[in-house]
């Protein structure tokens, strides 16, 4: 039997990659939390609707999207005002700043 060796390249250290900056990775952040938070409350306001159209409005369509627009707007404000408060996110809420 003959020997063999296997010859492995020397492992190179991994490349840095450039990491995203901190802005974008906080709106990375904010853009998951409006989607997912439009889709809950979209489906919510939906299902809500739904229910009310069967139960009290003689299965009516208004309802169920009275619903979805109700779910929808509330998710779409609550976003509006997260991407506004950009640097006053670290300020407290409620409390006027006055600068000399």
């Amino acid at each position: 039997m003959s020997s063999t060796t296997s010859t492995t390249p020397p492992s190179l250290p991994p490349t840095a990659r450039p990491s995203k900056p901190a802005s974008e990775a906080l709106l990375n952040e904010k853009w998951d939390h409006a989607i997912s938070s439009m889709l809950i409350r979209s489906t919510l306001g939906l299902s809500f609707g739904v229910i009310f159209s069967v139960l009290l409005f003689k299965r009516r369509a208004w309802p169920a999207w009275v619903g979805l627009g109700f779910g929808a707007g509330r998710a779409w404000e609550e976003a509006d005002a997260t991407f506004k408060t950009g640097a006053a996110a670290n300020r407290k809420e409620g409390l006027r700043v006055i600068r000399p």
